[in-house]
């Protein structure tokens, strides 16, 4: 059986949750300090990606760019799997009215992406909430007894102090980012691996370079398309119910242009374009290579 018929009709869930973990795993190991810079870039004032990270290094060293990262590593297999599981689910029905037993249209792939983003967005919104009150706290050591649990500490106060609105705080601005985030992804990632390698989309034997180069791509035009939604997501996020400073997406998208004016909303633009292509150059090779292992098993 042809390997896009096996992957895309036959739709093994094992396998898809098995692959997307491995992609999804090295895609935050190999960006997150990257990661680190720009929220900590979104909450300043006007400081550059350079002078933070060298402050950073300076007063609390290296390990200060991975903190917070066990809450999105602890859940990144699970996410990643069923970000490709549901765009593979999506993209599959909504190409049923179509006779074509080849690829989908890349109108499909970003429908595909589209619901696949809205509903990451359940899992997603808790868990980027903690990442961001992580990686936003000051004076935290390398050292500290408490930092593996700070995670799980920081998920219990926050459900204790402010409930489930709480924890899910800022969903309905990760909904804005995400639902059309992934389906501007995975249609770049489509539409330029086909460019870079024609007729890979029906017989999937495109290089590892081409998944590389097609999927930083296609991570930099999903995060240009939506950077001010993260900006936005970020300070809404940030805050608890004893600082509450925004009333909702307008208001805070209002009163930080106000303040601050609208280049805020691009700030941080360049380290987030940055880890975009390491991210995803690392995710699609790593996710498709397992794949084809797992299938030539």
């Amino acid at each position: 059986m042809e390997f896009w018929t096996e992957n895309f009709v036959m739709n093994n869930v094992g396998r898809e949750f098995v692959a997307g973990g491995f992609g999804g795993t090295a895609g935050i190991i190999s960006s997150y300090p990257m990661d680190t810079i720009r929220v900590m870039q979104q909450q300043s004032g006007n400081a550059s990606a350079i002078s933070i990270f060298r402050n950073l290094l300076a007063k609390e060293g290296p390990t200060a760019l991975y903190r917070g990262m066990a809450a999105p590593l602890a859940s990144v297999g699970f996410q990643n799997a069923m970000i490709f599981q549901s765009y593979t689910v999506f993209t599959r029905m909504c190409s049923l009215s179509t006779s074509s037993n080849g690829p989908p249209s890349l109108a499909n792939v970003a429908l595909g992406g589209l619901g696949a983003g809205a509903l990451q967005s359940l899992l997603i919104s808790p868990v980027e909430l903690i990442k961001i009150r992580l990686q936003l706290q000051k004076n935290i050591g390398p050292l500290s007894e408490n930092k593996k649990s700070a995670p799980m500490n920081l998920a219990k106060n926050i459900w204790k102090n402010e409930g489930l609105c709480g924890i899910y705080r800022g969903f309905g601005i990760t909904v804005l980012r995400d639902a059309p985030a992934l389906a501007l992804y995975f249609g770049t990632y489509e539409y330029t691996r086909e460019k870079l390698h024609p007729g890979c989309r029906e017989s999937c034997q495109e290089s590892v370079s081409t998944m590389f180069i097609a999927g930083g791509l296609a991570g930099i035009a999903s995060w240009l398309f939506n950077y001010p939604t993260d900006v936005i997501k970020t300070r809404l996020q940030a805050q608890t119910s004893s600082s509450l400073k925004y009333k909702g997406i307008l208001d805070c998208t209002l009163k930080i242009i106000k303040e601050e004016g609208s280049i805020v909303l691009w700030r941080g633009l360049g380290a987030t374009l940055v880890r975009a292509f390491v991210m995803n150059s690392a995710i699609f090779p790593a996710y498709q290579v397992a794949l084809r292992c797992l299938d030539n098993n």
